[in-house]
């Protein structure tokens, strides 16, 4: 089989292929993008790829601009400090290259390069977006070099607040990217742990939008297929970094899950959020640490659904069977074993709890989180 090639507008026009990075400069222009800023994170910065897609844009007379202080759970004072860059260089747009940490940075440069309100003010809740003032937002490209996040075809991006250590999710409608490219040969690069912990990002979304209470059968039907294709693909692209085909795949399933999870996340969020945001861990790595600890919580309200799901996946024994798979694939991955793996300390449990119930995502749990049995949950993780 051949490494797929595709146009595709749902939800945003994304740009599918091997080589379509050589793109960038023609959707940059078309967009109305003459000086873009191209956002990335520090790792990314040095590398070839990136190069590359600088080197497309200064040949197409865009120039090479860069702004790369992203920190892994990239907070307002990164985007303070982008902003300054895109001001001082007169930027009128914003692409947003690599892993999820430079794509929602780079979406927040585009949001509050002229609003008059704190970021903090457009929090995803109610109708908060409705402060922004939208005719100033700038066009964002988005160009993907992980396949977890599925921050290429959302409308949010997560901050975390330096001084609460919260990680807040910062909606507007206009920070759907104009244009997605995702190539494949820019995520065979990846370290195997970055590689292992996006995978199971992407298997996350679709998993708990797949289990969210809430109706909306065209995301449920986008979950499902999307968690077939990381069981099926991940393995591959952990084992081989080269196999193309299975890198498309998986940036399929990465998108795939950003756009199922309009239905809802849950306890895997609102576990993980509050223990990256304090403890910088890799988010992705986070939500395949407490997965199966979840499976259980959730189980008396899920297991139909899942079991299911593993019929459709090919996995047998139902939804003991589906968290068998989840084990193996966590093993598979070198996944660290529990919270206290990752650091976590059992003297800050309370506040971490706290924050939880204070996430978003608790909202879309099939069970209802409350004090006391995330407080266990957390027990659990350990």
């Amino acid at each position: 089989m051949t490494v797929p090639t595709a146009n595709w507008s749902y939800p945003t026009a994304v740009k599918f292929g091997p080589g379509r990075i050589r793109e960038l400069a023609d959707h940059c222009k078309a967009v109305g993008i003459k000086r873009p800023l191209l956002v990335t994170d520090k790792a990314l910065a040095s590398l070839p790829i990136t190069a590359q897609a600088l080197d497309v844009l200064d040949a197409a007379g865009l120039g090479r601009a860069v702004f790369s202080e992203v920190d892994p759970n990239p907070n307002e004072m990164n985007m303070e400090a982008g902003l300054k860059v895109y001001r001082a260089g007169g930027h009128d747009g914003v692409v947003c290259f690599g892993g999820g940490s430079a794509l929602d940075l780079g979406k927040m440069i585009a949001l509050m390069v002229d609003q008059t309100v704190s970021v903090w003010d457009l929090e995803d809740i109610g109708d908060w977006w409705t402060r922004a003032n939208a005719a100033t937002i700038a066009p964002i490209i988005a160009v993907p070099t992980t396949a977890g996040t599925g921050s290429e075809v959302g409308r949010a991006g997560v901050l975390t607040n330096s001084a609460t250590h919260k990680k807040k999710i910062i909606f507007h409608p206009k920070l759907l990217p104009a244009v997605t490219i995702c190539d494949p040969e820019l995520t065979v690069g990846m370290p195997k742990f970055i590689t292992a912990g996006t995978g199971m990002d992407a298997l996350a979304h679709c998993l708990e939008a797949y289990s969210s209470p809430f109706y909306h059968p065209m995301s449920q039907g986008i979950a499902l297929e999307g968690m077939r294709l990381v069981f099926e693909n991940l393995p591959k692209v952990y084992a081989n970094p080269n196999d193309l085909e299975a890198r498309a795949h998986m940036m399929s399933a990465a998108a795939m899950g950003a756009v199922a999870f309009q239905k809802g996340l849950g306890a895997i969020h609102s576990l993980s959020h509050p223990v990256g945001a304090v403890y910088n861990t890799h988010h992705g790595t986070t939500n395949a640490v407490v997965m199966p600890m979840i499976l259980d919580f959730n189980r008396h309200a899920i297991e139909d659904r899942i079991g299911k799901a593993a019929a459709y996946l090919g996995i047998s024994g139902g939804f003991d069977g589906f968290r068998a798979r989840v084990m193996d694939l966590r093993a598979e991955l070198a996944i660290p074993a529990n919270l206290t793996a990752l650091g976590v300390e059992a003297a800050r449990l309370d506040e971490l709890t706290e924050m939880a119930l204070e996430d978003p995502s608790c909202g879309g749990n099939p069970v209802e989180m409350t004090r006391e049995n995330t407080r266990a949950l957390y027990d659990a993780c350990m």
